[in-house]
């Protein structure tokens, strides 16, 4: 199966969201809907991708050889599961550096929204706050505890993992 260039980039960015969602995608692509990320996929990348247990969009070990794209997520085989080095935009990326360690009380979205506020004098939207942290804990780094509103905190210590900013 041949690929044309945008195939070749957006299974570039599969590559590099793994484990990843249609949501995730459609904001990537700049498409209309989840339903046309779908189709995109099933259409032009059938062969270069697939859906875990947990319907989570990851790509085939073949779609990494072709595109010279660093995975999303790498994990240490000696390690028990978690990962060891991630691949994430600049957001979340500024997310794992102030959220709350793995043995501290988790916190809300508007509270890692007030910490990067205060760290980083940026002003994101508290959706993409609450987006990123999904984004993390389908990775693997981010637990989530349900309270009266859903708090968050890494799932793996800081400095055991290694964070690099995607373009």
């Amino acid at each position: 199966m041949t690929l044309s260039e945008e195939a070749k980039d957006r299974l570039a960015d599969v590559v590099e969201l793994q484990p990843t969602k249609n949501a995730e995608l459609q904001d990537r692509w700049g498409m209309e809907s989840g339903s046309e990320v779908h189709q995109y996929l099933e259409n032009e990348l059938g062969d270069y991708y697939f859906r875990d247990d947990n319907s989570l969009i990851r790509a085939t070990a073949e779609a990494a050889e072709l595109v010279d794209v660093e995975p999303g997520i790498e994990s240490d085989p000696d390690a028990d599961g978690a990962p060891s080095k991630i691949r994430v935009p600049e957001l979340q990326a500024r997310i794992v550096a102030v959220l709350a360690a793995p043995d501290e009380r988790s916190e809300s979205v508007v509270s890692v929204l007030h910490k990067l506020r205060d760290e980083y004098d940026i002003d994101p939207d508290a959706e993409d706050v609450r987006s990123g942290l999904q984004s993390l804990r389908r990775k693997g780094v981010v637990e989530v505890e349900y309270r009266t509103v859903p708090t968050f905190r890494l799932a793996v210590e800081r400095d055991d993992l290694e964070v690099a900013v995607s373009d």
